[in-house]
Order: C-alpha cells, then sequence, then structure tokens
C-alpha cells in the first residue's frame, strides 16, 4: 500500500501531507534548474539529486504519476555577457563567433546544456523522469503575456524600454516576503534593480523585461502600443514556464534555499499578480521545498579556497558518480552537507558491499522480481525525505537476509532491494560480472596466504595492507581465499 508522504512547506514552516492539486492525481513538480554559462558544480548536483530523490519516492513509496519540470536557464546576464564577441570566456571547441548575437548565446548555451545533461544522466538522474526539461527562450511569448496581465493589474511599469514590477503598489493588497521574512525597512519605493540577481537586503522594483542594450541578443515586444525590444528577465521566466507546462496551482516547488528571496520571492508574486484577485494571496504552488548548502570540507564551497568542484573534476580524480550520487544525498536535504572525499570513499563502501549482496542474491534467486520497498525503508523516506534514517534502516534490512537463503528468501529479499533502487538508483541486478584480477594483486594474495599458512603473522598483516591500499582485500576460508575490490 502506498505511504503518506510529508513534506517541509517553507511557505507555512510546517510539514504538510502532500496530496494532489489536481483531480487526476499527478504530483506535479517544478524544479529551478541550471543557468548555462558554465560547467554546474557539486553545490547545484545536490539540489537536483535531492528533487530526484523526492519525486522517485513519490512515485515508489507514495504511489503517484509525478509530472517534473526543471528548466533551463539559457538567457541572462551570465549568459549574454560571456557569449559576447570578444568574451574571454568562450569556449575554444565552439571555434570562432558570429556577427549575430542570438546565434551566438544558442551556440555558447547549447554547449553547457549538453555538459549538464550528461552530468545529471552520470549521477543517475533519468531523462524520461521529465515531463518537460524546457529551455526558456522557448517560451518568451509567454513570458511576454505574463508581464503583460501584471502590468493590466497595475503591478508592473515602463520606464527607459524596459518594464518593472511595482513591490509597492502590490503590497498594498498582497503579502510580500512570504518564503523570506524581509526586512520591510530597507524596501526602497520606486528604486528598481536592472539584474537578474541581487542580494537579500536589496527589496525593490526588479525587472520583468529588459530593454535592449547596443549588441545584445533581443526579442520584439508590443506592450500597450509600445514597442520594447529586449529580453525576459530571470524571475519571469520560471513563473511563466511554471504556468504553461503545470498549471497554477501545481503541487511542489523546489531549489536550493538561496533562491527563497529574491527568486522564488519574486515568482509567487508575478504568479499573485496575474492570477490572484485583490487582498487574496494566490499560491502558485501549493509545497514549497528548499535543499541546504553543500560545504566542502567543512567550508564554503568556492574557486578562490581551491574547494570548487564539478562532477568531471571529481571523475578525473578516479571517483565513481555513483559513489558522487550516494554521497551527496546522504544527508537531510534541510541539513548542510559537508562534502568531503572520505565521505565518498565510506559511501563507495558502503555501495559496494549492498552491491555484493545483491550479487549473491542473483547468483541464488536467478530472476529479479518486483517488490515493495522495506517498511522501514519507506517510512522514513515518507517522513518528510530522512534519507539518513532510510538508508540506516537498509542497511538493517541487508542485514536480516539470512547467511544462505533459500531460493525464495533470496527472490523476496532482490525484490526488497530492486524497489529501494528505484529510488536510489545505485545498484545494478544483472549476474555478478566475471572478475579480473590484476596479476600483481594475485601475486601479493598468494604470499600473503603463504605467510598465514606459516603463522608469520605479521607479515600477513603487512601484505593485507599492502593489498588494501591498491584497493583489494582477502576473504581466507578454511582451505582456500577469494580476492576481491574493497
Amino acid at each position: 500500500m502506498p505511504t503518506p508522504i510529508r513534506l517541509y512547506n517553507t511557505l507555512t514552516r510546517s510539514e504538510e501531507l502532500l496530496q494532489p492539486v489536481h483531480s487526476d492525481g499527478i504530483v506535479r513538480i517544478y524544479s529551478c534548474g541550471p543557468t548555462v554559462y558554465n560547467t554546474a558544480h557539486i553545490g547545484n548536483m545536490r539540489a537536483f539529486l535531492f528533487t530526484d530523490i523526492l519525486q522517485r519516492t513519490i512515485r515508489s513509496v507514495g504511489g503517484f504519476d509525478v509530472h517534473w519540470v526543471m528548466n533551463i536557464t539559457d538567457v541572462d546576464d551570465k549568459i549574454i555577457r560571456d557569449s559576447t564577441v570578444g568574451s574571454a570566456a568562450w569556449p575554444a571547441a565552439l571555434g570562432e563567433q558570429t556577427g549575430d548575437a542570438m546565434e551566438n548565446m544558442d551556440r555558447f548555451t547549447r554547449y553547457y546544456e549538453q555538459m549538464f545533461v550528461d552530468d545529471i544522466a552520470s549521477l543517475g538522474i533519468r531523462p524520461d523522469h521529465f515531463f518537460a526539461m524546457p529551455r526558456a527562450t522557448a517560451y518568451v511569448s509567454q513570458m511576454q503575456n505574463m508581464i503583460r496581465g501584471i502590468v493590466k493589474a497595475g503591478y508592473g511599469y515602463v520606464s527607459d524600454g524596459s518594464v518593472y514590477f511595482s513591490v509597492s503598489a502590490f503590497r498594498k493588497h498582497h503579502a510580500y516576503g512570504r518564503l523570506y521574512t524581509i526586512d520591510a525597512e530597507n524596501f526602497r519605493d520606486g528604486v528598481r534593480i536592472d539584474a537578474d540577481e541581487y542580494e537579500r537586503d536589496s527589496v525593490s522594483d526588479f525587472v520583468l523585461w529588459k530593454g535592449q542594450k547596443p549588441g545584445e541578443p533581443a526579442w520584439e515586444f508590443e506592450l500597450d502600443g509600445m514597442q520594447l525590444p529586449g529580453r525576459p528577465g530571470w524571475h519571469i521566466e520560471c513563473s511563466a514556464m511554471s504556468k504553461e507546462l503545470l498549471g497554477l496551482p501545481f503541487d511542489i516547488h523546489t531549489g536550493g534555499v538561496d533562491l527563497r528571496f529574491p527568486h522564488h520571492e519574486d515568482e509567487l508574486a508575478q504568479c499573485t499578480a496575474c492570477d490572484g484577485t485583490a487582498g487574496h494571496d494566490f499560491t502558485q504552488a501549493r509545497l514549497w521545498v528548499h535543499n541546504e548548502f553543500l560545504e566542502v570540507e567543512g567550508r564554503k564551497m568556492s574557486k578562490s579556497l581551491n574547494n570548487f568542484y564539478t562532477v568531471n573534476d571529481l571523475r578525473q580524480r578516479g571517483l565513481d558518480p555513483l559513489d558522487v550520487r550516494f554521497a551527496l544525498i546522504s544527508a537531510h536535504y534541510r541539513s548542510v552537507l559537508n562534502f568531503t572525499f572520505d565521505g565518498v570513499a565510506a559511501a563507495g563502501k558502503a555501495r559496494q558491499r549492498i552491491q555484493n549482496v545483491i550479487w549473491d542474491l542473483v547468483d541464488r534467486a536467478g530472476d529479479v522480481p518486483n517488490g515493495m520497498v522495506p517498511e522501514g525503508v519507506a517510512a522514513a523516506l515518507a517522513n518528510d525525505l530522512n534519507v539518513p534514517r532510510a538508508t540506516a534502516a537498509l542497511h538493517e534490512f541487508v542485514a536480516s537476509i539470512p547467511n544462505a537463503p533459500t531460493t525464495e528468501q533470496a527472490a523476496q529479499a532482490l525484490g526488497q532491494l530492486r524497489a529501494v533502487n528505484d529510488i536510489y538508483a545505485l545498484w545494478t541486478f544483472a549476474p555478478r560480472p566475471t572478475l579480473t584480477i590484476p596479476d600483481t594483486v594475485a601475486a601479493l594474495a598468494a604470499l600473503r596466504w603463504q605467510a598465514r599458512n606459516d603463522k608469520n603473522w605479521a607479515e600477513a598483516d603487512r601484505l593485507r595492507v599492502e593489498l588494501g591500499a591498491i584497493g583489494w582485500q582477502m576473504k581466507d576460508g578454511k582451505d582456500s581465499y577469494t580476492v576481491e575490490p574493497l
């Protein structure tokens, strides 16, 4: 039977039961995706993996179908800056730029978009789990229509060829600061912000549509008889795409805690301005679920500290992306995650131990049946996505499997582990691959076995440590031994 799922809602500051808004019973999720001006780092990846575990839990534990939308921001300040002719950030792999700013921006963003798609696939995020992964530039007309609605409602105005959202006009009828408590005394009436991203103390009018500057890509935009060539602001992109693809309100909006303000607060205000009525605070999404930051080795991740890592950086260090996945989902999503290389190594060993159990069960059972997520794992995940407790329950379940299970016991355990893997996406259920043992490892193992038989315990221990240092271990039996990777 499906398990009811409860999640912490940033909007109400309380845990709430997940109940689909729409009568079709489909849970609709919108995630703020990457801005494709560079390679995404592991802090970004934590946010995407959190939502991946969430949507998988909703499918496997909650029993709901899911429509998951994650946008690709392919136009913003940084993208325009780095795709401009002569920019040092232009990738050499793309060859020469052209004189067409729109073409340059398109080539630039497709290049980094493909890197992102490859990275999340290596971390176990399935492309077929997305209902859509829309590019912002494909929904400019919808953004323009939303801007027209905001202006018509009296919450937007034109200045110097750009369109701004009037926070002061909005605050006369609606709450502003529902997701992040703002300092209203710092509100600067009539002060406008053109940047897509700005500080939390900048409670001012924000840009909906940015008038074209020389050399920038632009779209035509007619508003109340005025011609306003330019491009959309960042906040309006997600409001328009979520409305178009999921309908308002939808069920869950996810993102990092850094997006609560201004991005998500402004999204919420824009949707309220279009779809709410005066005095009624419309809810763009029923549940707003935010993940905490990631640190590296106990410090804030930054290039200046030389602890800024992408997925490719970690691959070049020889790390398995699935071990990285396990490490990145290990902490509760509302806790700061301290990413360490020791933590990745520990995650890899834990993953391999469970993989070995799965291979043993496959050897005994043959087929891998369908099954249900073990009760302890399901209960933990249903309780505000408590992955640490779920993982502990998983280890308890694995430990409860008999050492020499019957075929029926092996099949039942396999079915349950397969159901867990539908969420964790860390293990394979194919037969055990043939193990190739390097000659040097085989030679060290033979020497250690001989030392053990000669009761030369010091030498046997030394050789065991040497084997471990190169990633191998021996399992001693009464009359023989086996060698396997750590």
